[in-house]
């Protein structure tokens, strides 16, 4: 699988994968124009849409609308390494949700691979290669 990252101008870094490209920009304060969202907001909400995957197919499989059912998803920060200390995600369901699915419904969104790999990361090795 590769995925080829380029530079289009200013502070934007695109992506290009399978036939899509995913733009990024950096926010105004930063140098950028905010004109698409920032690297690590679209790691956020890899997690969170990898998530959400799992919990539309666990709903749709047992023929549980979903029209009212959302993930939130919430980051805690740790101020001294900048770094995010906690991830909680929050599967909102309304009052009709059959208390029996929880725990599977739970299950099934702990099957997310994004959160897999964050669980037990890959190596990621940089090297630069004249063309």
């Amino acid at each position: 699988m590769d995925m080829e990252i380029s530079f289009p101008g200013g502070k934007k870094v695109d992506a290009k994968y399978e036939g899509f490209t995913i733009n990024t920009d950096q926010p105004k304060h930063s140098g950028g124009d905010s004109d698409a969202p920032e690297p690590f907001s679209l790691f956020l909400s890899s997690i969170g849409t990898c998530t959400g995957i799992y919990v539309l197919r666990f709903c749709q499989e047992r023929n549980i609308p979903i029209e009212d059912i959302k993930l939130i998803l919430r980051t805690e920060k740790n101020e001294e390494t900048h770094m995010m200390d906690k991830i909680d995600m929050e599967i909102q369901v309304p009052n009709t949700f059959p208390d029996k699915y929880k725990n599977a419904m739970i299950k099934a969104a702990g099957l997310c691979a994004v959160k897999k790999h964050l669980e037990t990361p890959p190596q990621i090795e940089i090297s630069v290669k004249k063309q």
